[in-house]
């Protein structure tokens, strides 16, 4: 058997990943072990649907399906003993499995295009949704409707008798569970952390020894900064921790300083030589360079090879050899300015639902002076393929009396640009990560109720770049709420095939990015942009 993946937006020829590696890293001996686990993953799903799981079944199915997820683990060995704790589960629910084989994914390969389309999509949405769960359930949040439809949803991408119908349908449901999903964490993260508020954040890196923390998990973070309380060791947030500086309870360390460097995808240049220790929460982690190699540690789901990997114990993590590390390379001799993409030297984070809410009165009155007259979301993931430079030139190009709300790492793309402001609200408002989606919809909905229309006849268009499984479960549950028009870019998936894509835009009118000038001036009705 040989490697074959197309979950992510980079995947080779706009195809799929073949041969001794994938794009992002990944070798044919990691990839076909993430297969064999989801396998075993449908199987354990199966027998907990049938010898009722737990909640260790629940941690344990999120748990692989998230390391399964683009950018997440490189390591084989890891992999492997996700695989012997799944397969222990399942017979601890029910013993007469230990002999079942795992499921084999090559049959969905197998299976009539527009269902394999139809699973994958269902597939990689779930492994998104189970980031979010994943993150949720740590911070002592779960639901047991969500639980079983995970079980549930996974034995069906193993059901080969189920048709289009319901495969769609079960799509859907996984949009609407999403919803749940991303609820559940932001409930989750505003109880542990405070509600965000705007922030202003530098990319100067003071002098003297600093941590980068990556990836997206707040209570990583929030360790971190307990353990390094007066230890004379600044913290930088980088990729998508950047809006972690806007909840007060994580603020409130004042060795929480800035953020290191711009988006993810470009790391491997960036850390290049970094005299400080760096630590990857979550994805994305990219293979690691020799440069800046011994001063890398991963730790829950995330894993590469020959990196320390930080381990919990009775629900608390040692980062003192972290922490040691940064001591020992000692940091920049003098402040070190940096930059992002455009040559900003601070980002703003913070304009999350609970801000952009508060100031409803001043954005409503806004829109009926006249003085906004269309809002943009654009955001999602970034990446490293060609055509992303779309965002930002769609950002720059998008008129004045026009707000973009922005979230996910995507922003980086524009989010050190000053448009200015209007009615004292910036013109770009950076919500959050990629699950403060909801926060997004939220608005969305309540800006619907205060206009008294649907949220298609806002002056809304929703213009997402796309690169992994989080932003797939985000997309499902835009569809299942109905939302149309949505631009998608900067390449569609590869997993949908023509007669699904068809479907997407029969009924949602789905459209591929094109040009920023000639979609603004579709979207504004030809108006002039700038």
């Amino acid at each position: 058997m040989s490697m074959f993946c197309y979950q992510c937006e980079q995947t080779a020829v706009g195809k799929g990943c073949a041969g001794a590696a994938g794009v992002c890293g990944k070798t044919e001996a990691v990839a076909l072990l993430e297969d064999k686990l989801t396998g075993e993953l449908i199987i354990l799903a199966k027998v907990a649907n049938r010898h009722k799981g737990d909640e260790r079944t629940s941690m344990l199915i999120l748990e692989g399906l998230y390391a399964t997820a683009t950018n997440v683990n490189f390591d084989a060995e890891a992999v492997e003993g996700l695989i012997k704790k799944v397969r222990e589960e399942r017979v601890r629910l029910f013993a007469d499995s230990a002999d079942c084989a795992a499921f084999d994914l090559a049959e969905i390969r197998e299976q009539n295009e527009d269902i394999r389309s139809l699973k994958s999509l269902i597939l990689f949405g779930l492994r998104g949704m189970a980031a979010y769960a994943y993150h949720a359930l740590t911070l002592k949040i779960s639901d047991e409707e969500v639980t079983a439809f995970f079980c549930k949803a996974l034995e069906a991408v193993g059901d080969s008798a189920l048709g289009m119908e319901a495969l769609v349908a079960l799509a859907m449901e996984t949009g609407k569970v999403n919803l749940k999903v991303m609820g559940m964490l932001d409930k989750a993260n505003t109880e542990t952390f405070g509600t965000p508020r705007p922030e202003t954040v530098p990319l100067a890196i003071e002098k003297g020894p600093f941590i980068v923390i990556s990836g997206h998990d707040l209570r990583d973070l929030k360790m971190l900064l307990e353990q390094t309380d007066g230890k004379g060791v600044n913290v930088y947030t980088h990729g998508e921790m950047l809006p972690a500086h806007a909840y007060p309870q994580l603020k409130k360390h004042s060795q929480l300083k800035g953020n290191f460097g711009t988006a993810w995808q470009n790391q491997q240049k960036e850390f290049d030589g970094i005299p400080a220790a760096v630590l990857f929460t979550t994805n994305c982690i990219m293979p690691v360079k020799d440069s800046y190699k011994d001063r890398v540690f991963t730790t829950a789901l995330t894993g590469f090879p020959g990196l320390p990997h930080i381990v919990e114990k009775g629900g608390a993590k040692d980062f003192s050899a972290l922490i040691n590390k940064a001591y020992s390379l000692g940091g920049y001799a003098e402040e070190r300015p940096m930059v992002g993409i455009n040559g900003g030297k601070t980002l703003t984070t913070g304009f999350a639902r609970g801000t952009v809410m508060g100031a409803a009165d001043t954005v409503i009155a806004a829109v009926k002076s006249g003085a906004i007259k269309h809002f943009f979301l654009v955001g999602g993931c970034d990446g490293a393929k060609s055509g992303r430079s779309y965002y930002t030139e769609f950002v720059k190009q998008a008129p004045k009396d026009t707000v973009i709300l922005t979230l996910a790492c995507g922003k980086y793309r524009f989010n050190d640009l000053d448009l200015g402001q209007i009615g004292g609200l910036p013109r770009i408002m950076d919500m959050g990560q990629c699950n403060d989606a909801y926060s997004a919809i939220m608005v969305a909905l309540a800006l619907a109720e205060a206009f008294k229309c649907g949220v298609n006849d806002l002056p809304l268009t929703l213009v997402i770049s796309w690169y992994e499984q989080k932003a797939v479960a985000i997309l499902l549950t835009l569809l299942h709420l109905g939302i149309k028009n949505i631009r998608l870019g900067p390449s569609l998936p590869a997993f949908v095939s023509p007669g699904v894509l068809d479907f997407l835009v029969k009924q949602f009118n789905i459209k591929p990015i094109t040009t920023p000038e000639k979609d603004l001036a579709e979207i504004l009705g030809g108006r002039n942009s700038g």
